[in-house]
């Protein structure tokens, strides 16, 4: 909990990076060095299982085929050119806002996670690449040992380390900055990397006192099938060697028990995250029992105040919803001199016209994904000289719970957000599994009638609620 808390904390300020190494992609289906390298080991004379120094390996791979690189450059390609697909903890990275990774890995399951989610990804490979930027990119990936798609430059022998100060040296510039202002989580890295030792020992030396804290994850040492207790008992005393050592550098090792742990605790750190992010989902033709100057009030009243007290708002352009929430969103931005408008409102109009339509449900997926909280205002559309319930509302519903986020229905606001409230409050045990707490506070919202304040006031009461009570 200490280390989610300080995370999200780290997240909102964008203070955050990731070094990926081998194990990131591992749970996609790609085979780590050790698995890259197994029959070549083998070819030596050497037993797979023993060697730690997979680097040294290479080289003597290397050192008795005349430094021909075809079979080893053969191997990346059969390895790391099939098509898997982006796991879990990629796609949980890719939505949150992580500018910056760092990779040791040849694959290119990074670069598809954070393109399937609409971002556009500035890749650094060589040097050459360091000195150019891709146009409109929010996201830098630095693959410090190379690409699939450029096996002849990767780095994988000792000679290419030992050289790797004089051959990448820009890389080792670039880390050194980020590692001094950035935080970094290294997720599947085993530290065994000769370049990052030599890069964490030159931060050390110039920042003893002043280093920045990081975090990596180290699965618990577990007997493995026919290893004898022996055995067991020294990997469990280098393990913690290593953990301790790694503190020199600050960075703190979460030890899980198994892999899958690695996602629970992305997915809490992503779930506390969004839950500072709300979308605002309603249409209304007709307001009901509020005039259209009262729902404006409450609309903009509500959506300036989440934004005081700095959450940000995503919404479609809903008829009659979308505008009043921009009202109040721009009367605190400007008015009061708040962040950048940017970091405060994600408005996504829907496509129009028949093609544009039947993106709708991705298009509303991929916006609600953004968000932790949804609240529900009204939902009503003219069809045919009628009011009529407004579907998309309802089916914004839907995938809110599809996804997990904690819906706020105004009941007092009809239509569908009423038929929403009376949903939740039927199937309150499962919707508000392990916040059971919330029930009451969202029950209480049917008695404030068309107070706005009133109204505003408990949303604000239960958005802090949702984020102290996270925190404990």
């Amino acid at each position: 909990d200490e280390f989610i808390n300080y995370f999200v904390d780290e997240l909102e300020d964008d203070n955050v990076a990731i070094f990926a190494g081998a194990g990131l992609s591992a749970g996609s289906g790609f085979v780590d060095w050790r698995g890259l390298l197994k029959d070549i080991t083998e070819k030596l004379g050497l037993d797979a299982k023993k060697e730690s120094d997979l680097v040294s390996v290479a080289q003597y791979f290397l050192n008795k085929n005349a430094n021909n690189r075809n079979e080893l450059n053969q191997r990346i390609l059969d390895a790391f050119h099939h098509g898997k697909a982006p796991n879990d903890n990629h796609r949980i990275l890719a939505r949150l806002p992580i500018s910056t990774y760092w990779t040791t890995n040849y694959d290119r399951l990074i670069e598809k996670s954070l393109e399937d989610v609409n971002k556009i990804v500035d890749v650094k490979i060589t040097i050459s690449n360091l000195a150019n930027t891709v146009d409109g990119r929010n996201a830098i990936l630095y693959k410090m040992h190379g690409d699939v798609g450029n096996v002849d430059a990767a780095i994988l022998s000792k000679d290419q380390y030992e050289r790797y100060f004089l051959t990448h040296g820009p890389f080792v510039t670039a880390l050194s900055g980020y590692l001094v202002s950035k935080t970094f989580l290294f997720i599947g890295f085993s530290f065994e990397d000769p370049n990052l030792d030599y890069i964490f020992s030159r931060v050390r030396i110039n920042f003893e006192n002043n280093m920045r804290k990081h975090y990596c994850f180290f699965k618990k040492v577990t007997q493995n099938e026919g290893e004898s207790e022996e055995d067991l008992q020294y990997r469990a005393v280098k393990q913690s060697l290593v953990i301790e050592d790694l503190l020199r550098f600050n960075i703190n090792v979460l030890v899980v028990d198994d892999y899958p742990d690695i996602t629970g605790i992305l997915s809490e750190i992503s779930a506390r995250y969004k839950r500072k992010t709300i979308y605002i989902s309603g249409s209304a033709h007709d307001y009901g029992e509020w005039s259209a100057k009262e729902a404006e009030t409450l609309i903009s009243t509500l959506s300036r105040s989440l934004v005081r007290n700095n959450y940000k708002i995503v919404s479609g352009f809903g008829l009659g919803v979308g505008s009043f929430v921009i009202n109040g969103v721009l009367a605190e931005v400007y008015l009061n001199k708040r962040e950048n408008l940017a970091d405060q409102l994600l408005l996504r109009p829907f496509p129009q016209g028949e093609v544009g339509k039947a993106l709708w449900d991705d298009y509303r997926k991929d916006m609600i994904a953004y968000a932790g909280v949804s609240i529900f205002l009204f939902g009503n559309k003219h069809v045919d000289g009628k009011t009529v319930l407004a579907d998309g509302v309802r089916r914004e519903y839907e995938i809110s719970r599809d996804l997990g986020l904690i819906p706020i229905p105004i009941p007092s606001t009809g239509f569908v957000a009423k038929e929403i409230w009376d949903d939740v409050m039927a199937s309150s045990r499962h919707v508000f599994a392990g916040i059971e707490w919330i029930v009451p506070e969202i029950q209480s919202l049917e008695t404030l009638g068309k107070d706005v304040d009133a109204l505003t006031s408990k949303v604000l009461e239960i958005m802090s609620k949702l984020q102290e009570r996270a925190k404990q």
